[in-house]
């Protein structure tokens, strides 16, 4: 099995359940590192709220000094597709895909998914009812958390308190910026 976990979103912002998962794959996996792939402008769902500039300079901030995560930047590039199976064939060998069950649940939508699986290992993070007995992804135990970018950012604009959901770099960057008010 590869030794590159992928772990793709918008990181808009990144947070502390990211960076759990990330920290539970390298455990069960076995994985050296995690790959983290921010997704720029995708052409079958609408674009982040806040500039990719901001996500990665949060991004970057949430990952500094952890010498298992790199940052991959390919997606951001306005002539990216924005699919999985076109950023997968551009890195090659054989990564683990890491995903959350509620995307592994509508894996089979995506856009070309059966390459997919020929181009990468699938890992699924546990949720309540869920199990992997399609054969097709390893499980990766994972006790759920209550964290959502989407609520830190109503949290955020509504003034309230975040700091238990994100890293404090990154919260000091949001309030520094002025962002999701």
């Amino acid at each position: 099995m590869s030794t590159t976990g992928i772990l793709g979103g918008t990181f808009d912002p990144v947070h502390n359940a990211h960076l759990a998962l990330a920290r539970a794959a390298l455990e069960h996996l076995g994985l050296e590192r995690i790959l983290w792939l921010p997704t720029g402008v995708p052409k079958y769902r609408a674009a982040a709220n806040t500039p990719a500039a901001h996500r990665l300079a949060m991004l970057r901030l949430a990952l500094a000094g952890e010498p298992r995560y790199a940052i991959d930047e390919r997606e951001l590039d306005p002539g990216h597709s924005g699919y999985t199976v076109d950023t997968l064939k551009s890195l090659g060998g054989r990564p683990v895909l890491l995903l959350g069950a509620d995307q592994y649940a509508k894996f089979e939508t995506w856009h070309r998914w059966r390459e997919i699986l020929e181009l990468a290992t699938l890992a699924v993070f546990a949720r309540p009812g869920w199990s992997a007995l399609d054969g097709r992804a390893r499980h990766v135990p994972f006790a759920p958390m209550d964290i959502s970018a989407s609520d830190i950012r109503a949290r955020l604009a509504r003034g309230e308190d975040v700091a238990a959901m994100v890293p404090a770099s990154v919260l000091d960057y949001i309030r520094r910026h002025g962002l999701y008010r």
